[in-house]
């Protein structure tokens, strides 16, 4: 159905992630896009209200939805849908489709409710439903040894599922070493203020030499 689920961080909303999914175009790709400052909203009225954990998830994955509708108002190629049969058709109008995933997570999610599931172990879980590789964009290079802006934080350009698992939340959520683990997929994380970086792992005819990415191997 699709060659690659490409998830757009909410950290590169607006003017990246707009950046970003412009030039997919004509890419086999499903779109996901992350939650954002209103995921980071739902946290913190969180701290003070202690909503449910179902209530935060999906509230969590609704701010998915709000994302993906702001950038695809902004990007002529793409198109939203709900579901994937709809993103599929959308291939064939030579649209990119930005799965909007409330509706649909809310029929067949298994997945943990806490916040350690945000949008990376979502998308994770499509792509495995759809048998597609999976490409995480976020704001910086890939996964470090400690938060990227400390002065001895190293960059890893490959790891192991089961050895990313004791670095809880990075630049990828707490969960998804788990989700990769149990479907046996790999998952590349990348910097999305670079756009040929992006689409040098989804294209291989993009001359580039690109090694600023993180590789996670969960095979």
């Amino acid at each position: 159905m699709f060659d690659w689920v490409v998830k757009i961080g909410g950290s590169l909303f607006p003017d990246y992630a707009i950046d970003i999914l412009d030039n997919l175009a004509g890419q086999n790709v499903l779109v996901i896009c992350g939650g954002g400052i209103f995921a980071n909203t739902i946290r913190e009225l969180n701290e003070n209200m202690n909503f449910s954990d179902s209530t935060n998830h999906f509230a969590a994955i609704d701010c998915m939805d709000i994302i993906g509708e702001l950038l695809v108002d902004k990007v002529d190629c793409a198109v939203s849908v709900y579901d994937l049969n709809a993103a599929k058709s959308m291939i064939g109008y030579g649209k990119v489709p930005v799965l909007l995933p409330s509706r649909f997570m809310r029929c067949i999610d298994s997945l943990e409710h806490s916040w350690d599931v945000t949008s990376d172990s979502i998308a994770a879980y499509i792509a495995n439903l759809i048998d597609a590789k999976i490409l995480i964009v976020t704001n910086v290079d890939g996964i470090y040894t400690r938060e990227p802006s400390l002065e001895d934080a190293k960059f890893i350009n490959e790891i192991d599922a089961n050895k990313l698992l004791s670095f809880g939340e990075t630049s990828v959520d707490a969960s998804l070493s788990r989700v990769l683990i149990n479907f046996g997929s790999d998952c590349y994380v990348v910097n999305g203020k670079f756009p040929k970086r992006v689409l040098s792992i989804i294209d291989t005819s993009i001359n580039i030499k690109n090694t600023q990415y993180t590789l996670i191997r969960g095979e």
